[in-house]
């Protein structure tokens, strides 16, 4: 099985938009941008690394990217068995399986990004990676420091990231290399993220994430809060609060994706640090990234390799009675409010893709939409089912 995962602040990197500009899926970029009220496409190809390292660029310009690949890796007609995303990442995994719509997902990554930005100025903070040493001693590490520090990422066998004030952090670091850690490096960011220094942003967000809508999605994402599969949305309303202060267990996470037959990881989104963590952390990990359209041809052939992708249905008979109504585009997805059982005729309108009309090509009765309100669509792009007369 196939599972698709998206990275986390710190894999941004300067003009990381640009060879994605010509491609159909920059339409995104746009979009993001009118949510916002942002150049969003100005932050793609011209900020600098300083620019970039700003939380609130960091964060946005990352989840845009994502789903950019995201985007152009369904009209491949690829999909995924599961999805988990790395701290930020996770709020990709859930706009990817429809679970949180694009425009509301966008706006949420906005808040919080502020929301953690805000935390961190209102009280120093960093973080330093921890290379070599087992992760109950980096815990001892963090105790013997008698300070405010806390491990906030399990990444991989031999990663563990600290977190705390700068003072807890260089003493945990010492105390860690005492214990045989084979190298300490601090990282280059504004706050102590996932420790209790982000709980003045875990209390402004709980509100903003509750009001997003969070809905019950077929493929379930891997929670970073406690590494198990979740595909009901009332459950993400706690889990995503409590990320912010919790530690990311990504490592157990993938261990999870495992132990439930997953093989193929694709990493989807600028960087390569999580296949990296995938390649740690699971012994028969079959792993790829996916972060330019070059990339793209790659993907197919490892898939080939590996596995036949699994391809959209494209309005073709699924049964002798049943048919698909496909997108004619990609965008944003809003159907025109008609239930189960609807009399549909040929030409009938059920719906919208951006400014594009969906049209029934077959006359039936409706039996499910596929695709579901505020979900981002690609071009031919099953979006309800239909049985024929």
């Amino acid at each position: 099985m196939l599972a698709f995962t998206f990275p986390g602040q710190g894999s941004q990197r300067p003009g990381m938009g640009r060879p994605w500009v010509d491609h159909d899926s920059w339409e995104l970029v746009d979009e993001a941008g009118a949510v916002v009220g942002r150049d969003v496409g100005a932050l793609l190809l011209d900020a600098d690394a300083d620019e970039l390292r700003d939380t609130r660029n960091s964060q946005l310009t990352t989840f845009v990217s994502s789903l950019m690949v995201l985007d152009a890796v369904e009209r491949l007609g690829v999909e995924a068995s599961f999805c988990a995303g790395h701290s930020l990442g996770e709020y990709t995994a859930l706009a990817a399986t429809g679970a949180l719509g694009f425009e509301e997902g966008v706006a949420l990554v906005a808040e919080r990004a502020a929301a953690m930005h805000d935390a961190g100025n209102s009280r120093e903070g960093t973080m330093a990676a921890v290379l070599g040493l087992d992760d109950d001693q980096v815990g001892v590490a963090c105790n013997l420091a008698d300070a405010e520090v806390w491990v906030a990422n399990f990444n991989a066998p031999g990663q563990v990231v600290i977190a705390g004030s700068p003072t807890g952090v260089e003493a945990a670091g010492k105390h860690a290399k005492d214990l045989g850690a084979k190298r300490v490096m601090p990282l280059q960011v504004s706050g102590a993220f996932h420790t209790a220094f982000m709980t003045p942003a875990r209390d402004r967000l709980r509100d903003a994430i509750s009001a997003a809508g969070i809905r019950d999605a077929e493929i379930p994402v891997v929670s970073n809060v406690d590494a198990k599969p979740h595909h009901e949305g009332h459950e993400w309303t706690a889990l995503l609060s409590a990320q912010l202060a919790s530690p990311v267990r990504w490592k157990h996470g993938l261990q999870t994706l495992s132990s439930l037959g997953v093989t193929q990881f694709a990493e989807l989104g600028p960087g390569s640090a999580l296949t990296g963590m995938a390649k740690r952390s699971v012994t028969d990990a079959s792993t790829v990234s996916v972060s330019t359209p070059d990339d793209l041809d790659k993907l197919v052939e490892w898939l080939q390799g590996d596995a036949t992708p699994t391809a959209h249905i494209e309005g073709e008979h699924l049964f002798a009675v049943e048919r698909l109504v496909v997108s004619p585009a990609a965008g944003i997805f809003t159907p025109i409010g008609l239930g189960s059982g609807a009399a549909i005729e040929v030409g009938s309108l059920i719906g919208h893709v951006g400014e594009h009309e969906v049209r029934s090509p077959f006359e039936g009765t409706l039996q499910s939409f596929i695709a579901v309100d505020t979900e981002r669509v690609t071009s031919r792009q099953p979006i309800a089912w239909l049985r024929t007369s």
